[in-house]
């Protein structure tokens, strides 16, 4: 008889549901978080199994693709956003989540995730490693920048900040703490800047041949950052049915909910690509 999985995945364990087409439970157990025991668990039903979900965590991408290496090729990622329970219910637990995943898979009616593909993962991880390093320039760019008009009252902007070095705060700090502090931001911004810049370089040389890259920087406002930020973040396009579903994945549709000309909540508001809301905004006219 087919056999459906579900697996409700936490930060040290595991819990594995097995059911039945007729949505009879068949197997459960928790198994800690080990590809290998995993494995080791599903094996006796391995045959029988003809769809797998795993709930998609912050934590899920070593248990995916080891599955799939495994030769699980029916597996899904369920959307935990779009998966909204029955909210009188007076008792859940790990057992209940397992299953209640598989319930709606055997169902037919999962809110499924997008499982990127694995070789191209990394360099989408690369660039948002990126995202993360401007940001934390960006914070001493704004620290430096404070403690120099606090104690000269002169303005600069953030270009003329990475362009400062050890002589020129010497000369207009002249404290010698105030020196002292102001140094080690300017030796984390040049750090960072590196960085930054060796990312980039990486990056581009691997996507600069690809038709995707080369068919946005002809959109006007689009260059290489962005465009290597859409394309990855994007994967692939046609996963998306209407406009509207890449607008709402963007981050870019409004969350408000109005009756009568007066709002009356608001929904998910993070429920998308944290990466392509800036970006698009930025570039593209979206209201």
């Amino acid at each position: 008889m087919a056999l459906y999985a579900g697996i409700d995945l936490h930060s040290r364990n595991t819990y594995l549901g097995i059911m039945n087409s007729n949505l009879r439970r068949v197997f459960k157990k928790r198994v800690a978080n080990d590809l290998e025991l995993i494995l080791k668990t599903l094996d006796p039903f391995r045959h029988d199994l003809i769809r797998i979900v795993v709930e998609s965590t912050y934590n899920c991408y070593w248990l995916v693709d080891g599955l799939m290496d495994a030769g699980y090729g029916c597996l899904h990622l369920a959307n935990p956003s779009a998966i909204k329970q029955y909210e009188g219910l007076k008792y859940k637990d790990d057992v209940h989540d397992a299953f209640f995943l598989t319930h709606l898979l055997a169902l037919g009616i999962l809110p499924e995730g997008y499982i990127y593909p694995k070789k191209d993962r990394p360099v989408r991880d690369l660039l948002r490693k990126r995202s993360f390093l401007v940001k934390q320039r960006s914070s001493h760019i704004l620290s430096l920048q404070s403690m120099i008009e606090r104690n000269t009252a002169q303005r600069l902007n953030s270009n003329k900040i990475k362009d400062l070095n050890s002589w020129d705060l010497e000369r207009v700090l002249q404290e010698e703490y105030v020196v002292l502090a102001a140094k080690a931001n300017n030796h984390t911004i040049k750090f960072l800047s590196e960085q930054i810049r060796q990312i980039e370089v990486a990056v581009k040389e691997k996507v600069k041949l690809t038709r995707p890259f080369k068919l946005l920087l002809t959109v006007p406002g689009i260059g290489d950052i962005l465009a290597m930020t859409i394309m990855l973040e994007v994967g692939d396009i046609n996963r998306f049915g209407k406009v509207g579903n890449f607008a709402s994945y963007c981050r870019c549709v409004s969350s408000q909910r109005t009756s009568d000309g007066k709002t009356k909540g608001r929904g998910n508001r993070k429920n998308g690509n944290r990466y392509l809301k800036k970006p698009l905004k930025m570039c593209l006219p979206v209201s």
